[in-house]
């Protein structure tokens, strides 16, 4: 039978990872992180030796989750690049999801990352988890990610949880606090393309929820989708700097490459947390205004 006492974490180095492991255990869980060095600490698990993880590792666990991926905030995704973005997610989504499934009744909920980019670039359209793939280069990573996810299935439920870029000084804030505070902040391509977004904290929370609650399938975690300029200016007035220079959609497909231009900055994707929503989940930043004064207070 599942131990409402432990979680298995994949990925637990990262932004969301760390703050979903320092949450959990703060309330007492037990929490084993897979890592890819030799184990430092009795909870942690080495893998991604070349061998399949033991589904022993995983048996008895509440749920799985697995955050694994290199940053998509890098600039310039070269053709390696890209293959590595891809890599650093379904090899690990895979090894995960067949010990898994080979947990049969037994297995634990497995609460498996993907994006909101799995909607590409839809104008005009509002999204929720019944709208179809889009075609960007990310939505098509996203893809792949999930179906690799969902051969845990069959016994496990399977949540594919579709997070939006998280308001953090360490997420999408990183390179616009260093550019708001050097006055260069301004419009990103129109300005006007609707972004996804969820703070640190509803990141968490959010993940929690998927965990405790029987939803399956994909969920987005953001809250409803604004305009880029709504988060860059709210910005620009919380340090009070100015918010006026125009960086044009060719200058960024120039600077980034175009892979990274349009399907981050410019794609348009009015995302709605519906299945969320739907299961009483509340967000303690409401606003995209409250989730960057979370943000800054933070740091």
């Amino acid at each position: 039978m599942p131990d409402a006492q432990r979680v298995v974490v994949a990925g637990a180095s990262g932004l969301i990872g760390s703050a979903l492991v320092s949450s959990l255990e703060g309330d007492g869980i037990d929490v084993t992180t897979l890592v890819r060095h030799a184990p430092r600490a009795a909870n942690e698990v080495q893998w991604l030796t070349g061998d399949p993880l033991n589904p022993d590792v995983l048996a008895g666990a509440l749920a799985v989750v697995g955050l694994n991926g290199v940053s998509i905030a890098r600039p310039q995704w070269t053709s390696s690049y890209r293959k590595e973005l891809l890599w650093s997610r379904l090899t690990p989504t895979a090894t995960l999801a067949t010990a898994v499934a080979a947990l049969g009744d037994d297995a634990p909920a497995f609460v498996s990352g993907s994006a909101v980019g799995f909607y590409g670039d839809a104008p005009g359209t509002v999204l929720d988890e019944s709208s179809a793939q889009g075609d960007t280069f990310l939505a098509d990573l996203c893809g792949e990610w999930e179906a690799v996810a969902r051969r845990a299935g069959g016994k496990a439920r399977v949540v594919l949880s579709r997070t939006a870029p998280v308001i953090d000084v360490e997420g999408v804030l990183k390179p616009l606090v260093a550019l708001t505070k050097a006055g260069l902040s301004g419009p990103l391509g129109p300005g006007t393309q609707k972004w996804g977004w969820i703070s640190t904290n509803d990141a968490v929370r959010a993940l929690r929820h998927l965990i405790d609650s029987d939803l399956d399938g994909p969920v987005n975690l953001t809250g409803p989708a604004v305009a880029a300029n709504d988060i860059g200016f709210s910005l620009a007035v919380q340090l009070n700097r100015p918010y006026l220079l125009r960086a044009p959609s060719w200058a960024l497909r120039l600077a980034l490459g175009g892979h990274m231009a349009d399907d981050l900055l410019l794609a348009d994707a009015d995302v709605q947390p519906r299945k969320l929503d739907e299961s009483g989940f509340v967000r303690e930043q409401d606003t995209v205004d409250d989730a960057i004064a979370a943000a800054l207070a933070a740091a």
